[in-house]
């Protein structure tokens, strides 16, 4: 049988981690120089040069909207993502022959 995922609890779980990695974005930037954190970031969108578009001077409260934006579009996200799947399950089960759940 086919398990239902909770939608509120999987879009927060997303959303959670999705903030949790901004967060370490917003670190990495407060803390390490500047050479470092360019090609930090460019190693991470496969040598892309990002230097030209990256902001220096971000201020605090602008990172913790930041963060807080990313939180909400992660948990649509996740909530879009378990939705779908919820929906999916019927279809799933008609395709399973008779006999070969894994229960």
């Amino acid at each position: 049988m086919i398990t239902k995922l909770d939608i509120r609890r999987f879009g927060f779980a997303v959303g959670a981690t999705c903030a949790v990695a901004y967060a370490g974005c917003v670190f990495v930037m407060f803390t390490v120089p500047h050479e470092l954190a360019v090609r930090f970031f460019n190693n991470l969108m496969h040598g892309v040069d990002l230097e030209p578009i990256m902001r220096w001077e971000i201020p605090l409260w602008q990172s913790l909207l930041g963060i807080l934006q990313t939180l909400l579009l992660g948990w649509l996200f996740g909530a879009l993502c378990a939705a779908i799947y919820n929906i999916s399950i019927p279809f799933a089960q008609a395709a399973t022959p008779k006999g070969t759940e894994d229960d």
